[in-house]
């Protein structure tokens, strides 16, 4: 049975909780749970904080689990990236007070405080650049109005946070992150089975979260026109219609540009132009 971290709390729980459930699987009703079985898909959830996931993984004890980039790098444990799933998006940068650094090599003999050490020690290591780094768990921005750092490392998502401390980022970015699929280096081929329908089953939810299917009419003599407008995920399905001269099309369209392409169409000349959303998708 394959044995799945979820993160336990936070907005990466409720995102990673509602993908499992689009891919079929059972999910806890109960946030006090901390282990669920489902039998059914072979398959037993461990509900755990974020930070703790890539441990266990990268340790052996658990198979594979939802964690962020940034909580993967920290941790330094050999666990491997499967699946980027495109939520919980984040950037990491250094930040100080509004106008008083420009560059990240004006760090040096500075205090910085995070709640990531290794990735900031790691990362100015590879520059170079010696520092004291101070590790907190949260209210980073607090911690240079309060005399304990110089500038701090944090991940940033709208920075309003930050602007509200009176602090800007400044230099590149140390990293980009998002909730990752992640599993252990030696997983046993009885759980890779597993494992790889469980990833099958993910990206079928990133697929039909990112794309509609598109059906409409069109004469057959504009279907050249009409099919380079919706050329589908691999290709567009076209069928005869009671009609003559005219045939139906049906094409997957992704959901940002949907509504551009249904204009397209119908100045093409394609009509009964209709969306219907993708419930789950294997390609």
């Amino acid at each position: 049975m394959l044995r799945v971290a979820v993160p336990n709390k936070g907005a990466l729980s409720e995102a990673a909780t509602a993908m499992f459930k689009e891919a079929g699987y059972l999910q806890r009703r109960d946030s006090r749970e901390l282990v669920l079985v489902d039998a059914d898909n072979e398959i037993e959830f461990f509900y755990l904080r974020p930070r703790d996931i890539a441990v266990y993984v990268g340790q052996g004890t658990l198979d594979v689990g939802i964690t962020g980039r940034d909580l993967l790098q920290d941790s330094q444990a050999p666990a491997e990236e499967i699946l980027g799933l495109d939520f919980a998006k984040s950037t990491f940068r250094f930040a100080g007070p509004a106008g008083q650094f420009d560059a990240v090599e004006q760090l040096a003999g500075k205090r910085i405080a995070t709640s990531y050490s290794k990735l900031v020690r790691a990362y100015l290591q590879e520059r170079g650049i010696e520092a004291t780094v101070t590790r907190l768990d949260g209210a980073i921005e607090s911690s240079i109005r309060l005399g304990v750092a110089d500038a701090i490392a944090d991940v940033v998502e709208t920075g309003n946070t930050m602007r509200a401390a009176g602090l800007e980022p400044f230099g590149e970015p140390l990293m980009h992150s998002e909730a990752l699929l992640i599993k252990r280096a030696d997983i046993a081929p009885v759980e890779r089975a597993g494992m790889e329908r469980l990833v099958r089953r993910l990206q079928g939810v990133l697929i039909a979260r990112q794309y509609v299917m598109l059906d409409y009419d069109v004469a057959e003599s504009l279907l050249p026109q009409a099919t380079a407008v919706t050329p589908g995920f691999e290709a567009p399905t076209v069928s005869p219609l009671d009609r003559e001269g005219w045939v139906a099309v049906r094409a997957m369209v992704k959901r940002q540009k949907v509504n551009r392409v249904m204009d397209d169409l119908y100045e093409i000349g394609a009509r009964a132009i209709l969306v219907s959303p993708i419930q789950a998708v294997r390609l």
